[in-house]
């Protein structure tokens, strides 16, 4: 059977625009709530196959969504290359900062893939308990986003320990993206060796970096992992999604090489399908608030991406991942909307 996701990601859309959503396995739905109830840590969550499997497919036997996207998290990959991450109720993530020579040198990737092992061990079951037609797709997150929880020692909203390591010590920031864009591509190639038919690369805080920084930092790292992979498996989609990228997205999209690119909530809807869905399949950019509030507003919302984007490769999605306070049931009703709309 095809996977029409696949196939849109790949440029040949059908009658039906295809859809899957950004933090689709989430607290929102019960059944991920006494999954997670049941692992010690959020880390252990990622690392135990079977329950991230679990997870992974709820979403897929409520809504039917035409893609499953691995459960795990970006920050799986500085903690395979040793550096220690923890999750703090309230807090979110914590990481031992790495800020100077002496904490990067720690860093390897000799171990890299036996700490990710369990990662891979659950895309292989994914693959085998999926329907045959849908889609699943790995992830990771770019080099400068999972660079700035790594300087930071922890979420931040202006990101200023990574700004002013990459400006100040620009040698040491420069190896530390280095590293990430070999394992990042290394760690997404595993996954599809695994058995993924497409990958997403999260740049989650690509926003308001000047444009020099943006090329540097953003553009660069992800081109480089792009092309790693392409040359491993040429043939597998790569959607990027560096968001708040704003006017730097159709560069973004020229030069990284991706196959796909999401759309941000802030993305308007004729620019996008004039300046990059000509180029590209553009995946997006529903308001997930909106979906916490339902109703026919949401639907009217879908119904205007959908008509403002048929006319090329569209894979709808989220402007960015469910938030916990979404219900159930205007899921389900963004579902049948998606599902009953035809090109």
């Amino acid at each position: 059977m095809a996977k029409i996701l696949l196939e849109t990601l790949k440029g040949n859309p059908g009658e039906r625009v295809p859809f899957w959503f950004m933090r689709q396995a989430g607290r929102y739905l019960p059944e991920y709530r006494e999954v997670r109830a049941t692992a010690p840590s959020f880390m252990d969550f990622c690392y135990d196959p079977a329950k991230a499997t679990e997870v992974t497919l709820q979403p897929i036997r409520r809504y039917g969504m035409d893609g499953a996207i691995l459960f795990a998290d970006i920050l799986v990959v500085p903690d395979a290359l040793g550096q220690k991450v923890w999750f703090e109720s309230g807090k979110g993530p914590q990481l031992d900062p790495v800020r100077e020579e002496d904490a990067f040198s720690k860093l390897s990737f000799g171990h890299f893939h036996d700490r990710a092992a369990p990662v891979y061990e659950t895309v292989g079951r994914l693959r085998a308990s999926l329907p045959a037609e849908v889609t699943l797709l790995g992830f990771a997150g770019a080099p400068w986003t999972v660079a700035t929880y790594m300087v930071e020692g922890a979420g931040s909203k202006d990101h200023a320990a990574a700004r002013q390591l990459g400006y100040g010590n620009p040698a040491l920031f420069d190896k530390m993206l280095q590293l990430l864009v070999d394992a990042t591509a290394s760690y997404l190639i595993r996954q599809i060796e695994a058995g993924a038919d497409a990958v997403q690369i999260f740049d989650s805080w690509a926003a308001a970096l000047p444009e020099p920084a943006f090329e540097k930092w953003v553009i660069a790292p992800t081109k480089a992992i792009v092309d790693k992979v392409k040359r491993a498996h040429p043939e597998t989609p790569i959607i990027g999604f560096p968001r708040l990228a704003g006017a730097m997205l159709p560069r973004f999209v020229e030069e990284t090489g991706v196959d796909a690119v999401s759309l941000d909530t802030g993305v308007p809807l004729g620019w996008a399908r004039d300046e990059i869905q000509s180029k590209v399949c553009v995946q997006g950019n529903l308001d997930p608030h909106l979906v916490v509030s339902g109703g026919q507003p949401m639907v009217d919302e879908a119904n205007r991406i959908l008509e403002n984007l048929k006319g090329g490769a569209h894979v709808f999605n989220l402007g960015h991942g469910f938030v916990p306070e979404t219900l159930p049931e205007n899921v389900g009703l963004l579902a049948d909307t998606i599902k009953n709309f035809r090109r």
